[in-house]
């Protein structure tokens, strides 16, 4: 019988009531207040007056005149070096302990992101926020006491320049306060393991003294140490090793294209919690089990703008044109894409954080990752968006009762001069590849009037080659790129198109 259950969930269940934002337009309002009056002594708020902002009846709108736009590079470039350097007080009081590592999935070289303890302890907050909504959730109460298992970065941290620099999955573990070192797993030894492969052997091994209830990590991944645990007890199900799990917590990648490869690995029910957990700080987690949309963290460490998202604000590069209004969350619609600014108490301001959202329940501030800035394929003025390729790759898994974990795309001229888009399925599906293609183009002409005019145009048509659905991770390693928070780019830039289509030829499973 339970005993700690119970009385763990109403201790989160008072949280939850406590922490609940009802306002989060006010909430916001608060943050950008505490932003500038923490940073207007940095070099950066002096550069940028932001004590003349803070004496403003409009803070909001003068903070937008004031301060430009910064992608990763000018903001590098011109504040971030400098702390780089070890110089004090530059974007935000102090400096620094830690910068997280980012490769992302586009850029040919690693991001190193400023992480502030003002930034770890926000992101404590939103993940005990995150916690504690699961009592919105029909869970049992013995969930609460069981152990919870996070498939992140190593925690073994490198020292660079007198920084910590880890990945912020990682950077985020090593800091997990004592008292739930008991029931975090696989625990701090196996955690500091670099070697993805090693650690996830050393988890398998473990995996038979644990009471799993919860596990969290980016789905590709997750899936291949679950088989892995399964493969090491010889079993059919991850129930039989873990006969408590309830809960997985996903994020990074939209996670609909795995349900049916996931739904294989479970005999019971598993709640399906999103989550969207970035190197640039905690941005959102689903609170409500009546939908699968994620809450902003309007009242931690982040201000939001948001770009509508049109071709016209977006530079060829994926950044965003000075001109480009930004609205707040006063000014938001239901239903429209934004591209996401972010202000930080890590010293990010006005950050091009790459990714495009929509909002689902502007009073619950809710959303929906809808693609990446780069992640945009508007060849000949297709305007075809991840969201809308991800809804396409969806619809064929239940037209042809198959699974397609991952895809690639990139849009290219062919030796008559004629566009096409070249997608690769990884899938193990014997429908044909021109079945797939004229299913694919019917669903995205049906899906986005834009592509349909294109396809009269310009664009000839899709081109579809199956692949194997490990190639991708395999890719991924080939980039020297592995485990923890790595993600397959939906959309590869012209640098790695070449390349791509020899690793494809030459891969032999």
């Amino acid at each position: 019988m339970a005993i700690l259950g119970p009385i763990i969930k109403a201790a989160l269940n008072v949280h939850e009531y406590f922490t609940h934002v009802d306002n989060h337009v006010e909430a916001q309002e608060k943050v950008l207040q505490n932003l500038l009056d923490k940073a207007k002594d940095t070099a950066f708020g002096e550069n940028y007056d932001f004590n003349s902002i803070l004496a403003s009846d409009e803070p909001a709108a003068m903070f937008a005149d004031a301060v430009p736009y910064h992608d990763y590079n000018s903001m590098d470039e011109k504040w971030w070096q400098r702390i780089k350097k070890g110089e004090e007080n530059v974007t935000w009081p102090g400096l620094p302990n830690y910068m997280a590592r980012s490769s992302g999935t586009t850029g040919k070289k690693s991001k190193m992101i400023p992480v502030t303890d003002e930034m770890l302890d926000a992101i404590r907050a939103a993940g005990t926020r995150q916690v504690s909504s699961l009592t919105n959730f029909d869970l049992d109460a013995e969930v609460f006491e069981k152990e919870a298992l996070a498939l992140g970065s190593s925690t073994d941290l490198d020292e660079v320049d007198g920084f910590k620099v880890g990945e912020i999955s990682g950077i985020a573990a090593s800091n997990i306060p004592e008292f739930l070192e008991s029931k975090y797993r696989p625990g701090s030894e196996i955690s500091r393991i670099d070697d993805w492969d090693e650690r996830v052997e050393r988890i398998a091994q473990e995996s038979g003294d644990w009471d799993i209830a919860m596990i969290s990590g980016i789905p590709s991944w997750l899936e291949m140490m679950l088989k892995k645990v399964m493969d090491h007890h010889g079993v059919d199900s991850i129930h039989d090793v873990w006969p408590s799990l309830s809960v997985y917590t996903s994020g990074g990648v939209a996670f609909e294209p795995y349900r049916k490869s996931f739904e294989k690995l479970f005999s019971k029910p598993v709640q399906i919690v999103d989550t969207y957990l970035a190197s640039e700080g905690f941005i959102a987690c689903q609170q409500r089990q009546e939908t699968d949309s994620m809450q902003l963290i309007t009242d931690g460490g982040i201000y939001f703008e948001f770009v509508p998202f049109k071709p016209e604000y977006i530079e060829p590069d994926g950044s965003i044109s000075q001109n480009a209004p930004a609205l707040t969350m006063a000014q938001v619609e239901k239903d429209v894409d934004y591209v996401l600014i972010i202000s930080t108490v890590s010293g990010a301001w006005r950050y091009l954080i790459g990714d495009t959202i929509a909002f689902t329940d502007v009073d619950h501030a809710e959303i929906k990752i809808t693609g990446r800035t780069k992640f945009f394929l508007n060849v000949v003025g297709s305007q075809l968006s991840v969201l809308k390729m991800e809804k396409a790759v969806q619809e064929l898994q239940e037209q042809f009762n198959t699974s397609i974990k991952e895809f690639t795309v990139y849009a290219r001229q062919d030796d008559q001069g004629d566009f096409y888009h070249y997608w690769y399925l990884g899938t193990d599906t014997e429908t044909s590849e021109e079945d797939l293609k004229e299913a694919l183009d019917q669903s995205l002409q049906e899906a986005n009037k834009n592509y349909k005019v294109a396809r009269t145009k310009a664009l000839k048509g899709v081109k579809v080659t199956k692949v194997d659905p490990d190639i991708f991770a395999a890719w991924n390693e080939h980039q020297k790129k592995k485990g923890g928070q790595v993600k397959m780019a939906k959309v590869l830039s012209d640098d790695k198109q070449e390349a791509w289509e020899e690793f494809v030829t030459n891969y032999k499973g």
